[in-house]
């Protein structure tokens, strides 16, 4: 797969003579289907009953998109702002404890972050949330303007959880957001709504207009895929074409997406763990884009943030429920080490990359678990179905029999290694 360089020299063929080979097709739909990812979880979440403007509080755990950080507790909300509207987000005062309002376009981009890194003078009070150059009289005691180069923008807070949920669930509801006027609220795009179990076919070309002209994308130099996705949508309309791009999509765009996923698109794989080459911003790594979008969606950004992903085990097989594994950090790399806040790992499906059910409702390991390190100060980390006998509790993630799965590790604030690119979990070991 050409990934990045067919994006640069991707040109459009001419609809008269239509010519697109089957790389064209696969990486104007691999382009594409990312836009329809954000699309197709917007519509839900109205159908929901979302309304723009307000804010959804979410219960710790009670969010449904792929690989969800059950480390905090979300709020959410989809933000509508206009030439004469600005959107007034309240943060409370929130010390000792990790908290960010993300704002992310229609194609997962993170615009924004509102936290105490990136306004280390006062992170909290009224933030304003406008249109670049909207000449919106604000109050006089906004703690700061922030502009977005779009209208309609994905918000979402996220405040630690820690060991003190009561306190964290009393600061989420303090969050809340109130518009200055009446903005002009759009109308949602008309696109599929999406099951992960079942990638579209050719309809992703038939919604590549709607989707487009709903959400432009801002990267610079993604001009030629955007075009080529609104041609190939035309294109379809002719049954003999539509049949054929179709067909390409099943045997060629999938087997791509496949085949990036290992990686996670122009990443690095190292002891069998996956780690982006970026996240939340692409420019024009479109192809890591959609994969983030498909496996893990609003995903933030690097310095607050990195995600480790590992399906295979140091022997590159596949991680399965019917097996017993072990994670041993050394005492000298301890995952405390590598993250200013936070860190923790989940185990998701293969399918729809949710937590893995289980009698004990324990979904993932953190400090908060209690683990229990060794004599010489490494830690280990155990995945079976059954706890094995002297496993400590708070060291033990259930994972079904019978199940396919993957690992995530998350490091909040990233330091050291795991900041510069240097760090990689240890491999996972099977033990039975």
């Amino acid at each position: 797969m050409t990934g990045l360089i067919c994006a640069l020299t991707f040109a459009t063929p001419s609809l008269a003579q239509p010519s697109y080979s089957d790389q064209d097709v696969s990486d104007a739909y691999l382009y594409i289907f990312g836009r329809l990812l954000v699309a197709s979880r917007q519509q839900l979440d109205f159908q929901e009953g979302f309304e723009w403007n307000e804010i959804v509080h979410r219960k710790p755990g009670a969010v449904d998109w792929p690989n969800p950080n059950l480390d905090v507790a979300y709020s959410e909300a989809w933000v509508a702002v206009d030439e004469t509207s600005c959107t007034i987000v309240s943060v409370p005062e929130i010390q000792d404890r990790y908290f960010t309002v993300q704002l992310l376009n229609g194609w997962g981009e993170t615009l924004a972050n509102i936290n105490e890194r990136v306004f280390p003078n006062k992170p909290y009070g009224d933030f304003a949330v406008c249109l670049i150059g909207a000449g919106v009289d604000l109050p006089a005691d906004i703690t700061a303007r922030i502009d977005l180069p779009v209208k309609t923008s994905r918000l979402l807070t996220r405040v630690a959880l820690g060991s003190d949920w009561d306190t964290a669930d009393t600061l989420q509801h303090q969050f809340t957001l109130r518009a200055t006027g009446s903005p002009e609220l759009p109308d949602l795009p008309k696109t599929p709504i999406l099951e992960l179990t079942a990638l579209p076919g050719v309809e992703a070309f038939e919604a590549a207009a709607a989707a487009l002209d709903s959400e432009p994308d801002l990267n610079p130099g993604l001009e030629p895929l955007a075009a080529a996705a609104r041609a190939i949508g035309e294109a379809v309309k002719d049954p003999a074409e539509r049949e054929r791009i179709d067909e390409i999509i099943r045997e060629r765009a999938f087997a791509d997406f496949a085949k990036a996923g290992a990686a996670i698109g122009h990443g690095t794989v190292s002891n069998g763990w996956a780690r982006p080459a970026t996240v939340g911003v692409y420019n024009i790594d479109y192809l890591t884009r959609t994969l983030i979008n498909y496996g893990g969606i609003w995903a933030n950004i690097a310095p607050e943030v990195m995600y480790y992903r590992a399906s295979l085990d140091g022997d590159a097989a596949r991680l399965s429920g019917d097996n017993t594994y072990t994670l041993t950090f050394s005492a000298d790399a301890l995952p405390a080490r590598f993250a200013r806040y936070f860190w923790s790992v989940i185990a998701v499906d293969t399918e729809r990359f949710r937590v893995l059910p289980n009698p004990q409702e324990r979904y993932l390991l953190n400090a908060e678990t209690n683990p229990e390190y060794e004599a010489d100060g490494s830690l280990t980390l155990h995945f079976a179905a059954e706890k094995p006998e002297g496993v400590p509790d708070g060291n033990w993630l259930p994972t079904p029999s019978g199940s396919l799965y993957r690992l995530t590790f998350r490091f909040y604030g990233p330091l050291d290694g795991v900041s510069n690119g240097t760090f990689w979990p240890p491999a996972v070991t099977k033990v039975n």
